[in-house]
């Protein structure tokens, strides 16, 4: 990659202050957006140039963005290679590697570990990237050296089916960089494996950033019937289970889902536990409440409610909806956990559509936990939206 005649892109007057104090992005309306910036390639390298005309680092530059710049490196002129990404990579491995005894694991979070649009995730001796920036691939060869670098995997699983890749032009593609998968793929986590889709699976297959809150919730299983809602591949039911859960109920809409979820429970000698129901969400949850059913703790992880900004008023009405039919459920002095994976949902807003949602079925419940996403998606301290995982749980009466 050609380091040393890069394009400058200028601010315009009077920006450059959130830069300077640390965040990670320039939007196209700080940019002077003339004929040359318009022309470059997306995810082509960039110096920004203050109105001061001093160079404030290097960055990735998408013309056709919202987010037009994406910032690398601090360092005016930073070569941006291989050796680039596998020093970020090992950065942020030796933070994973004090959090955690198990390689199992978010290695790379986006921004906050220097790496925007970038995350990387560790299976054992298999590494999965997903790319959500142009800038990012533009990079892939780099990536792929580096991972390979640092962390010596057996496969390497390149993901390019995310939402976000659509923002930035990207084709959706997802193809396996280095040796070969035969199927899921094993995770190790609370005593128990789990089965995960690395090529095909919701997101990246698997949900690290519930780790905490799954293991909140197994504490409060023992003894109780526990309710699975918008399972994915099990995690939160079968570590209540695991925890002494008297029966299990996992309902999801995907097949492919529940079947993993099976396989697990087999695996893990607690199918006798476990029922699995496939459907729509909030008709099984009416089903369920019209045959006079109650569970001690439910449990609701759905998808984000609100990909988008504008989706955020029609996503709170959702989150409120669910927290009706879900509160119905829920036995005496029972529990409710319900998250929101979107950060078009503040905590404040989520916090009220939940509430409301509780009382519009006529329950009264106490908050005895609100948390966010476990340490291996650490949050960018200049950039809110990083914080975008809301776990409640509470305590009816």
């Amino acid at each position: 990659m050609d380091n040393n005649n890069r394009p400058e892109i200028r601010l315009l007057p009077a920006h450059g202050k959130r830069l300077k104090r640390g965040h990670p992005w320039l939007y196209s309306n700080e940019i002077r957006m003339d004929d040359a910036a318009r022309a470059l390639t997306p995810g082509a390298l960039v110096e920004i140039i203050g109105t001061d005309g001093r160079g404030l680092g290097v960055a990735m530059f998408n013309p056709h963005s919202l987010i037009a710049g994406r910032l690398l490196s601090r360092e005016p002129g930073a070569d941006i290679d291989h050796k680039f990404i596998a020093r970020a990579l090992s950065r942020a491995l030796a933070l994973r590697e004090s959090l955690f005894d198990a390689p199992y694991y978010r290695l790379a979070h986006g921004e906050a570990d220097g790496l925007p649009g970038l995350v990387v995730e560790r299976y054992d001796d298999i590494a999965l990237c997903q790319i959500n920036s142009a800038g990012m691939a533009a990079l892939e060869d780099e990536i792929i050296a580096g991972v390979e670098q640092v962390l010596q995997p057996r496969a390497i699983v390149m993901r390019g089916d995310s939402p976000a890749r659509r923002l930035e032009g990207l084709d959706a593609k997802t193809h396996v960089a280095k040796g070969t998968l035969d199927g899921p793929q094993i995770v190790r986590e609370g005593g128990l494996e789990f089965f995960a889709d690395l090529t095909h699976g919701q997101k990246t297959g698997w949900y690290f950033d519930q780790r905490d809150n799954r293991s909140f919730s197994a504490s409060l299983a023992g003894g109780r019937r526990v309710l699975d809602a918008y399972c994915h591949s099990g995690a939160f039911g079968l570590r209540a289970a695991k925890a002494g859960a008297t029966f299990v109920t996992f309902v999801d809409r995907a097949e492919a889902c529940l079947d993993l979820a099976a396989q697990a429970a087999a695996h893990n000698g607690l199918a006798d536990l476990c029922h699995f129901a496939k459907g729509d969400m909030f008709s099984e949850l009416a089903r369920l409440h019209g045959e006079g059913e109650k569970f001690d703790l439910v449990i609701a992880d759905p998808p984000p409610f609100a990909k988008s900004r504008k989706d955020a008023k029609v996503g709170l009405k959702a989150v409120r909806k669910l927290t009706r039919l879900a509160s119905a459920l829920v036995a005496a002095r029972g529990f409710l956990a319900i998250s929101s994976c979107s950060h078009h949902i503040g905590a404040a807003d989520f916090s009220e559509a939940v509430t409301r949602g509780f009382r519009d079925a006529g329950r009264a419940a106490r908050i005895v936990r609100i948390s966010g996403a476990a340490a291996d998606h650490p949050i960018h301290p200049a950039l809110p939206e990083s914080a975008y995982l809301t776990f409640m749980m509470l305590a009816f009466d």
